[in-house]
């Protein structure tokens, strides 16, 4: 058996490796590109942002093919109105920033990338790429985990999840998704080796210094350890509140140190207008506009929907464990909390995380009611 895990693991490797080389070689020069490298020459440059806009986007035009850079500069037949603002106003482009530095942990990543020699564009674009080869290591772990005696069964998976579309495309744009992914699935190792609660309380503090808008499953995620904790032993353990605060005031210096504007302005820009510049239009809209839009968006939500309560469904039928079934319903709480929030229903990357969550509880279920699916031994 352990003959099997080491061709296994080595096999993984070997497949990882060269998907993450084709990754690479078909990267995507995306319009959010220029928010994580303008990031970055702010944190060289403080005081320069002209200088900032302009390294940001000549930077773009040596790497990208010109179909890509048009479209990154709203160039294209059917132009793009704030994407020229960006590109050739430097106020513009500087106010846009903030939704990008409140990433603050994958933003440091970009700068260790790009001070050991990487160009600004393939900083930001190896980091996906480093993050979808982890990430796939990290699945594969896990899976050996669950599946301890069955190394083909692990792989099998492994393979399946790597090459899944979403996954795939994460690798090959701009954005932190895989890059948190590897996080939370370190928590899900954590969670099925049972750490400790600061080692745990690491992961999670790490989880939002890349990812603040994961606050809220944090949180959910500590008040029902704090709940569990007091049912079983009928005491109260602080030790959990004091994470939570300092989760939460670590939340808060990242908003305020990144000068992010906020939900609001967030929602309008994404959902109803994107505005060239943030200080002119207010963003004001009703109860009735956004409720609008929920149902819109919502009616393209059925993929998301269709999986997570089919998981958590399986879940519930198959074991009898009250905190795996309470820890699968604060995931699948928080995947529709995330949707309320910012309702990017084409955008699988956005909820792909919770659902990989999901995903391997319903696993780890599954596993422990067929005692690991055992290859059997050949006679």
């Amino acid at each position: 058996m352990q003959t099997g895990w080491k061709i296994s693991f080595f096999f993984i490797v070997g497949v990882i490796t060269w998907l993450s080389f084709w990754n690479y070689r078909n990267r995507i020069y995306d319009w959010d590109m220029p928010g994580y490298i303008g990031c970055l020459y702010t944190l060289k440059f403080p005081d320069a942002p002209d200088q900032v806009r302009q390294l940001t986007y000549s930077d773009i035009r040596k790497k990208a093919s010109a179909y890509e850079f048009r479209d990154i500069t709203g160039t294209l037949m059917i132009p793009d109105r704030a994407r020229q603002a960006f590109a050739f106003n430097t106020k513009a482009f500087t106010e846009q920033l903030p939704y990008y530095k409140i990433k603050a942990g994958y933003n440091f990543a970009v700068l260790l990338l790009y001070e050991s020699g990487c160009s600004s564009p393939d900083a930001v674009g190896l980091l996906s790429i480093f993050s979808y080869f982890i990430s796939g290591m990290l699945v594969f772990f896990i899976l050996k985990i669950i599946f301890p005696e069955n190394y083909f069964l692990a792989v099998f998976l492994t393979v399946g999840i790597i090459f899944l579309p979403p996954v795939m495309y994460m690798s090959r744009v701009s954005t932190p998704d895989l890059f948190v992914l590897q996080f939370l699935l370190v928590f899900m190792i954590g969670f099925l080796k049972k750490w400790n609660r600061w080692m745990m309380f690491t992961v999670l503090f790490a989880i939002i210094v890349t990812r603040p808008d994961y606050l809220p499953l944090v949180l959910s995620y500590l008040i029902l350890t704090i709940v569990y904790g007091y049912l079983l032993r009928k005491k109260p353990d602080f030790s959990f509140v004091l994470q939570g605060i300092v989760l939460l005031v670590l939340y808060a210096a990242i908003i305020k140190t990144s000068g992010y504007p906020g939900w609001k302005h967030l929602f309008y820009d994404s959902f109803i207008y994107r505005r060239p510049l943030i200080s002119g239009t207010p963003p004001d809209f009703t109860l009735n506009d956004y409720l609008n839009i929920l149902y819109k968006k919502i009616i393209y939500f059925k993929k998301v929907t269709l999986v997570s309560f089919g998981l958590t469904g399986l879940i519930f039928y198959i074991s009898k464990d009250r905190w795996i079934r309470a820890f699968s319903v604060v995931i699948l709480v928080n995947i529709y909390i995330k949707f309320l929030i910012f309702p990017h229903s084409a955008g699988l990357r956005f909820f792909f995380g919770y659902i990989m969550l999901l995903l391997f509880i319903f696993l780890s279920v599954l596993s422990r009611k067929y005692n690991g699916f055992r290859l059997r031994k050949i006679a």
